[in-house]
């Protein structure tokens, strides 16, 4: 005989639980989807917006999810609708995943990341202090003893010098005592240029304290900086000292060269975005694709893994609850006879007779239009044939179909209980 095996044996008591189990699971992963991606938008929309748009996304998750189970007709645009559907929920809820696992310690590493920048640029610009103070000691030990020769010989301001401060210093004291005239002459004691070399020596010394004070005041903010200050604190204190540094006695000290400033850097380029509940979703995005760490990576797994768990659960359970293609048979069937299901399927199991080999058959003459169009159906699907005996035709019926039949009757309906038949002997 043309039937097919069938595994459908297990018992709708069974499986019954486990498919309402399984929607439950649909329905509390769908609420944490909605949830996320709620949170994602709320981002960027405002707090209804946020709320209908993704309840309008999750909603339509779930549906097309239960569409795609039951319905072969358009399946393929049905499961374009949920991919599109699912990438926004998933883009959004990664960013709302990704922005709670990471406002703790993202801020921590944009401060750890600014600390290591300041620590360059201060220690660079302590190199430049020190070089500038070195070059002003030597100055100003200089300057003291031209000052003291000076007095004691005099002409100190017409030799020439070596060092490029110094000599622009002899040039300056040379032109100054030039513009007052031969009145005062050049020589040994106090003078015009003694005085203005002692004049020099003094702004040489003013400048290296300065310097000193500046290179202190550095290493005392290197000391106290902490990697976990707050962003704003740690540019805003840099910034006092590094803009207190005298650059142009520093420049003059180092011989006019033009010293490289090393650079401050600027609150704009390390400022904490998670501070204020915001994560951009370009830069979410660009750091998945460009830079990923874990942190990234399980986010966005977590997104995808719920929305795709969503699907298949919502795919197994729906096609459930909306009914087997054979209920929906019988049902159509008994709509023919203009009668209740349980009630037509009864009175097609009083009609059932044993036949070859133990399997249920009932005349063709004796059915009712409803019940023929059932058979003729079944017949299509392999699972009733078409035989004669003794001039009389028969549908013999597979066993799975009979098991159906019966056990659709387990949980009896209104109709069934009320139907005065119901007393009689099946």
């Amino acid at each position: 005989m043309p039937f097919v095996s069938s595994d459908q044996s297990s018992s709708s008591s069974a499986s019954r639980p486990m498919v309402i189990a399984l929607f439950v699971s649909t329905c509390l992963l769908s609420i944490v989807s909605w949830f996320t991606t709620q949170q994602g938008m709320a981002l960027y929309l405002s707090p209804w917006f946020a709320f209908l748009a993704s309840l309008g996304v999750q909603s339509a998750l779930v549906l097309v999810a239960w569409l795609v189970g039951f319905t072969n007709s358009r399946r393929g645009l049905l499961i374009t609708v949920y991919a599109m559907t699912a990438a926004v929920s998933v883009a959004f809820s990664y960013v709302s995943l990704y922005t709670w696992f990471s406002e703790k310690e993202r801020p921590a590493l944009v401060e750890r990341k600014l600390y290591d920048t300041i620590q360059d640029s201060s220690g660079k610009t302590d190199q430049v202090l020190s070089s500038a103070i070195a070059e002003a000691r030597k100055h100003v030990v200089a300057l003291d003893e031209m000052t003291a020769a000076e007095k004691t010989h005099g002409y100190i301001a017409r030799a020439q010098d070596s060092d490029p401060y110094l000599a622009n210093v002899r040039e300056s004291v040379a032109r100054e005592a030039a513009s007052l005239g031969s009145g005062f002459k050049e020589g040994s004691g106090d003078g015009p240029r003694y005085t203005a070399f002692d004049r020099y020596t003094k702004l040489a010394r003013q400048s290296l304290e300065q310097m000193q004070t500046s290179q202190r005041a550095l290493a005392d903010y290197r000391a106290q900086v902490k990697p976990l200050d707050p962003s704003e604190q740690q540019i805003r204190k840099y910034r006092e000292v590094y803009d207190a540094v005298p650059w142009t006695d520093v420049q003059t000290q180092l011989h006019g060269a033009r010293v490289e400033r090393p650079p401050v850097p600027s609150l704009n380029d390390n400022i904490d975005k998670t501070a204020t509940n915001q994560e951009d979703m370009l830069l979410a995005f660009t750091e998945l694709v460009s830079a990923p760490t874990g942190r990234h990576v399980f986010a966005f797994v977590l997104a995808a893994f719920i929305d795709l768990i969503v699907f298949f659960l919502a795919f197994a359970s729906g096609p459930y609850f909306h009914g087997s293609p054979e209920q929906r048979w019988y049902a159509g069937s008994a709509a023919v006879d203009g009668s209740d299901n349980q009630v037509f399927v009864r009175d097609l199991l009083r009609k059932l007779e044993p036949g070859p080999g133990g399997l249920p058959r009932v005349e063709v003459s004796i059915l009712t239009p409803g019940e023929r169009q059932l058979c003729l159906l079944l017949a299509s699907k392999d699972a009733a044939t078409l035989v004669e005996e003794d001039g009389k035709r028969y549908y013999l019926l597979n066993e799975s179909v009979h098991e159906q039949l019966v056990e659709s009757l387990s949980t009896r309906g209104m109709p069934l209980r009320g139907s005065p038949k119901v007393a009689q002997a099946l």
